[in-house]
């Protein structure tokens, strides 16, 4: 009976483990500014407070990214969001259930509704539940940031004009039609990354377009809160390619705010992490997060 408990109890402490965040662990990652030099947690944070837009781009099944961000978000809240008005914006919700959103932090629905209504990624228990939380415990704002994915599939098999049939109550989820053309670095780079082959190139200009769709929203969400918010900090977390070498969704949130201060942190996860290869990492963030490639990959 003994060995049964015992395998009962050990079952669930696994269990709570396995659903839980990986633990903040400075030896597993390392800061470096832009350029190679290395530096440290409390740096990085101390520069968030001189800017207006920290966008933290992940990796998304990278544990130990996820652990990192969670904790800048924890001292962000903790050095500057009795001063300065914060918020917490996230590339994972779509802008069509902000109002989920609100009424969960405001403590109208249990969490197993807002779950069930907010489409949550597969992974959000474990990497960005903690951060949702101590926005909720600290009543900051969670902004739903992302176009919906039904609008971002249209642009890629149609075109972007497609989004001008839509209700006005659907264009109120998405950034200012027409959204801006990405640059010819962001083209590039996206072209390169999809692949020369035939078959990669098919269509490939509209799916450009729905690229730009999802970067235009995010960070037309992020200049909203600014705009309303004089003196506010907003911590956004998007995938990597989003921000890297602030292109992409940095550059449209110089659009639509063209004073606005940005502070991009590119993490990315290596074998050998303590190594900043110039050839790799430079440039790519004005800081960057390498972390240790064999704590394993956070289920998506």
């Amino acid at each position: 009976m003994k060995k049964i408990l015992y395998l009962t109890l050990a079952i669930l402490y696994l269990s709570a483990v396995s659903f839980g965040q990986l633990a903040y662990n400075e030896e597993q990652f390392r800061l470096f500014d832009g350029k190679g030099n290395a530096v440290t947690m409390e740096q990085l944070v101390k520069a968030m407070g001189d800017v207006d837009a920290v966008f933290l781009g992940e990796l998304h099944d990278d544990a130990v990214g996820h652990a990192v961000q969670a904790e800048v978000f924890r001292r962000v809240v903790a050095q500057y969001c009795q001063a300065r008005q914060c918020a917490l914006s996230l590339e994972m919700f779509e802008r069509d259930v902000q109002t989920v959103l609100d009424e969960y932090l405001a403590g109208q629905i249990s969490e197993n509704h807002f779950m069930l209504s907010s489409r949550p990624w597969g992974n959000y228990k474990t990497d960005y539940r903690p951060l949702v939380e101590l926005a909720k415990e600290k009543k900051l704002p969670v902004l739903a940031a992302n176009a919906p994915r039904r609008y971002v599939n249209m642009v890629s098999r149609n075109g972007r004009d497609a989004l001008n049939g839509l209700s006005k109550t659907a264009k109120s989820w998405l950034p200012p039609l027409p959204f801006a053309d990405p640059s010819p670095a962001y083209s590039a780079k996206f072209k390169a990354l999809m692949g020369p082959s035939a078959e990669a190139q098919m269509g490939l200009d509209k799916i450009l377009m729905s690229q730009s769709l999802w970067d235009a929203s995010m960070a037309y969400r992020v200049s909203e809160f600014l705009k309303a918010n004089k003196k506010g900090l907003v911590v956004h977390l998007n995938g990597g390619f989003h921000t890297e070498s602030s292109l992409g969704t940095v550059e449209h949130l110089l659009k639509y705010r063209p004073k606005a201060k940005v502070l991009v942190v590119t993490m990315r996860y290596e074998d050998d992490f303590k190594k900043f290869d110039a050839a790799k990492h430079k440039d790519i963030g004005d800081y960057v997060l390498l972390t240790d490639a064999k704590v394993p990959r956070s289920k998506r």
